[in-house]
């Protein structure tokens, strides 16, 4: 039995792909782990702040001299790590907007990436601390990234590997939905990508 937390940050609502396919994710998932329960967590709903100059003060201001304000600005940001810990499995909804990530997951990446909580130094570099986690990613795309001219311009999965990695979250695997504005290949692009999910 596992605890997945599922992460959501398309605009399009219930006819977003990428919420389509993490759904279909978190399916599988429950498929082989019967008995899982699922956290979803909707970034563009629930509006997620950008990280502003004060938040990330009280990041490195020590516990005991937090004042109550200091407390209240990173109240949002002790939820999401706490919701991050406690997630054995994560899938993360990530459609591709202009080359990128939206906005809301950069937020939310923004909020969990504490020094001394979810990473730190050591003497050969980077060290993740947020372990032992398995993440899908659930990408979708109007083009097709994966290959051909437009890999180049993937700034998606990319980005997400290397956040995670550095997070310490080194087990990942990427499904895409992609060509779903391209013709002859649209038709069948979700349906593509539902079929390549396979849970290890």
């Amino acid at each position: 039995m596992k605890h997945i937390l599922h992460l959501k940050s398309s605009i399009q609502g219930a006819a977003s792909y990428s919420i389509q396919l993490g759904n279909h994710i978190v399916e599988k998932i429950q498929e082989k782990y019967p008995g899982s329960t699922v956290e979803e967590l909707n970034l563009v709903d629930i509006e997620m702040p950008h990280l502003n100059a004060a938040a990330l003060r009280t990041f490195f201001t020590p516990a005991d001299q937090l004042t109550d304000d200091d407390k209240k600005l990173i109240r949002l940001s002790d939820d999401l790590v706490k919701t991050l810990f406690a997630a054995d499995i994560i899938v993360i909804g990530a459609p591709l907007i202009n080359f990128t990530i939206h906005s809301a997951l950069k937020a939310w990446i923004d909020h969990v990436t504490r020094p001394g909580i979810t990473f730190g130094y050591g003497a050969n570099g980077p060290i993740g601390m947020v372990t032992g986690k398995k993440v899908y990613v659930a990408m979708s795309s109007g083009g097709v990234y994966s290959e051909g001219p437009g890999k180049a311009n993937d700034f998606v999965a990319p980005y997400l590997k290397a956040f995670l990695s550095f997070l310490g979250m080194t087990d990942q695997t990427v499904f895409r939905a992609e060509g779903l504005k391209v013709p002859e290949v649209k038709e069948h692009a979700m349906q593509k990508a539902i079929d390549s999910i396979t849970i290890d």
